[in-house]
């Protein structure tokens, strides 16, 4: 009878690990063989086609499409959105999460799936939803338009779109994490003396930060690559309402592919630059979990 070994707990996690599985080793290498040729198909040659396509006329165009008014009004306004729209989801998420992970409330479950509303409504009805709240012949649009306030084809607008279709993400990544954690440890700051505010700094926020920079890492990437509901509430008025996707579009349906890939490749520069930030926000994360296991162990 073959004899069955039990893992030292006292061990971290990568003391014992062994092969997750009992496949041959072939099998391995052609899953991963599949999953890398997945990769550099559909992934790295459509970066590198972007990249090529932007320099094929050299490093002067490249730059000269990017200095154009038009794409620095774009490239400002896709900042301006992001960066709006980020911080305000990263208090929801955090608010959202709080309340969904440390309370029991009437309503609780609809909160949770009205949350995940923006996953399943279509960006471009989203969108259209503000032209009927805020357009001129919406709900709101007689009040705006005699107050001489403009939300749709104008900045606000799109920064409305975009909070709309990335508020999810900071509060998906928070909530299972904030329900995990249970309500002990902050119960036995308060009991301590310590207030809501210091329980949540000092207790509360540790516990969460790298899942909340997980969540604000894909909310921006979200907010930044943003097309549909933008799409509907812009306008199209160039170097007004386009944002880098929106531009992207104008320039490639009038056949200035040059200056199109020029802004493809600084978005999709963008993109890599969150990768990395993601890469380094689960490394660090992960790093942290490891020394703390030890610890776990040596207490029991």
């Amino acid at each position: 009878m073959a004899s069955i070994t039990f893992p030292n707990p006292g061990l971290p996690a990568a003391a014992h690990a062994t092969h997750a599985t009992t496949e041959r080793g072939w099998v391995r290498w052609t899953l991963i063989a599949v999953a890398v040729t997945f990769l550099g198909v559909f992934l790295f040659l459509p970066l590198a086609v972007v990249f090529s396509s932007a320099l094929e006329k050299g490093f002067a165009v490249y730059l000269a499409a990017l200095r154009e008014p038009d794409a620095m009004a774009a490239i400002k306004l896709t900042l301006i959105a992001a960066g709006i729209a980020v911080p305000l989801n990263m208090v929801f998420g955090v608010a959202a999460a709080w309340a969904i992970g440390k309370f029991e409330f009437t309503g609780k479950s609809l909160l949770v799936t009205l949350i995940d509303l923006p996953f399943s409504v279509s960006p471009v009805v989203s969108g259209l939803v503000y032209v009927l709240i805020f357009g001129l012949q919406g709900l709101l649009g007689p009040w705006l338009a005699a107050h001489d306030i403009k939300v749709i084809f104008a900045v606000p607008g799109i920064v409305l779109a975009t909070i709309f279709v990335t508020f999810p993400f900071v509060a998906r990544e928070l909530i299972p994490l904030v329900e995990a954690q249970g309500t002990e440890e902050e119960e036995a700051a308060i009991t301590l003396g310590a207030s809501g505010f210091q329980t949540f700094w000092r207790v509360t926020l540790p516990n969460i930060k790298w899942g909340l920079l997980y969540g604000v890492i894909l909310c921006n990437a979200r907010a930044m690559g943003e097309f549909g509901a933008v799409s509907v509430v812009s306008g199209h008025i160039r170097g007004r309402t386009n944002t880098m996707p929106l531009h992207i579009e104008i320039l490639y349906n009038e056949y200035q592919f040059a200056p199109a890939f020029a802004v493809a490749s600084l978005l999709a520069l963008l993109a890599l630059a969150t990768l990395l930030a993601k890469t380094v926000v689960e490394w660090k994360a992960r790093q942290q979990a490891a020394e703390l296991e030890p610890r776990s162990g040596e207490a029991l």
